[in-house]
């Protein structure tokens, strides 16, 4: 990797620290809330929300890697191929991989439910659909933003959907470990995962901002 692309990418990661966490921590805080407010009521729906949360994830984070790629390679198969596997893989990571394994770190028995397995077709399509959408207008300020925002919720809601017994200690506590499953998987996903597929070295990167 060259020292262009490693500027773009450190650039990137220390730009969204201070997004993510704070957001993280909001959104912790604000679940709290309503777990508090309505236990039993909050516990009933979230796994309908984790449903729309994940697919709209990867349909925003197709949208910010495909539209960061297609900046510096107008190739549209490969540009719609990143998209779609930067997409599910790193989503995948992030909103069910390392919250399931941080669930049973803490003791949540939290169980195990990957959308890309048991709902294919709409994961690859939604997947597509952000792919062509990136190509099409760009928009990877917005939709990288936009990508955290969903990230963070899709985690959360998961921890809350499939672990045993939550509280709302426990809640508070998993915000900070849904920021370090977040932070990371959202920028290689929308950052690094395409920039490591350009090869013209001499092609000036310049940052997103």
């Amino acid at each position: 990797m060259n020292k262009r692309k490693e500027g773009t990418i450190f650039h990137e990661l220390k730009h969204h620290l201070p997004f993510t966490l704070s957001a993280s921590l909001s959104a912790g805080v604000l679940v709290a809330i309503l777990y508090l407010i309505n236990r039993e009521y909050f516990v009933g729906i979230v796994s309908g929300l984790f449903g729309i949360m994940h697919p709209a994830h990867v349909l925003v984070s197709a949208m910010a890697t495909a539209a960061i790629y297609w900046k510096y390679n107008k190739s549209i198969i490969k540009t719609v191929l990143i998209g779609i596997v930067g997409a599910i893989l790193i989503g995948s990571l992030s909103d069910v991989l390392f919250p399931w394994i941080a669930g049973n770190l803490f003791s949540l028995h939290t169980h195990f439910h990957l959308p890309i397995i048991e709902e294919p077709i709409l994961i690859i399509s939604v997947a597509l659909i952000g792919s062509v959408i990136g190509i099409s207008f760009g928009l990877f300020k917005f939709s990288h933003l936009i990508h955290v925002f969903l990230s963070i919720f899709a985690s959360l809601f998961y921890l809350l959907a499939f672990s045993i017994e939550m509280n709302i200690f426990a809640v508070l506590l998993i915000s900070l470990l849904v920021f370090l499953a977040v932070y990371i998987p959202c920028c290689i996903s929308d950052i690094i995962f395409p920039l490591l597929f350009i090869k013209n070295s001499q092609k000036k990167f310049s940052h997103s901002h």
